[in-house]
């Protein structure tokens, strides 16, 4: 596998996994899914699992990007980082 195909792969699964993330934050707060529990539920260990699973992605994409073209390098990561801003903030203003 070239270089350029595990950059695509990482970044794709890094956004997806982001995705996932807000999907479940916005599910939580739109069912009620967790809510009324002693302890964090299914939902929260979800998010959690989603969250750290980005981690070793995000790193590959940084580690195989091409750097020279900066702006197409940079935006994987931006939108990466706009989802995962709107997911902790929808996280924290509902208080979930």
């Amino acid at each position: 596998m070239n270089r350029q195909k595990i950059n695509l792969i990482s970044a794709t699964v890094a956004i997806v996994f982001a995705a996932q993330a807000l999907i479940v934050v916005l599910l939580a707060i739109t069912t009620g899914w967790d809510r009324g529990l002693a302890d964090e539920g299914p939902a929260a260990h979800i998010f959690q699992l989603l969250i750290v699973a980005q981690v070793p992605f995000a790193l590959t994409y940084v580690a195989t990007a091409d750097w020279k073209r900066l702006r197409q390098a940079a935006m994987p990561i931006a939108v990466q980082a706009a989802i995962l801003l709107v997911t902790f903030a929808t996280g924290k203003f509902f208080n979930i």
